[in-house]
């Protein structure tokens, strides 16, 4: 016969063990760091991603309004003289600039160093609107 100890007919209960309030705030703190630590990973993961979206939409949105407002012929590079060197296109003047800042993101995401490629193509917004005060306001 196999005698564990116990009388016959007892059950084996076990006791919860008291839980303290210090004990409980401990638990929903450790649950609460692990949830922002989750967090942080995801962003950290999708970092290029995060970074690149707003960098898109302004390029975009700036592409958008000077193919509005630009006049068919856009003048570059302006002289002293308050003439320009060479007339291109519209469209030419509106996708230069955005095919600039899609080819520092590609570069952000192709490259180990996000930081660098993105502040470069963060610069490059200003292309689109350096080319739009230029051709509305030349002198």
């Amino acid at each position: 016969m196999n005698n564990s100890g116990m009388a016959a007919g007892a059950e084996n209960v076990t006791a919860k063990p008291v839980t303290s309030k210090k004990d409980q705030l401990r638990k929903a703190l450790a649950n609460t760091n692990s949830l922002i630590d989750f967090i942080g990973l995801v962003l950290f993961r999708l970092r290029k991603l995060v970074l690149a979206v707003p960098v898109v939409y302004m390029a975009m949105k700036l592409a958008r309004y000077n193919l509005e407002h630009l006049p068919e012929e856009v003048g570059i590079n302006l002289q002293s003289s308050g003439e320009f060197a060479q007339m291109v296109a519209r469209d030419a003047a509106v996708m230069g600039p955005l095919g600039l800042t899609a080819a520092c993101l590609l570069l952000m995401f192709c490259s180990r160093k996000a930081m660098y490629p993105w502040a470069i193509s963060v610069f490059t917004l200003v292309l689109p609107i350096l080319i739009l005060v230029t051709n509305l306001y030349p002198a």
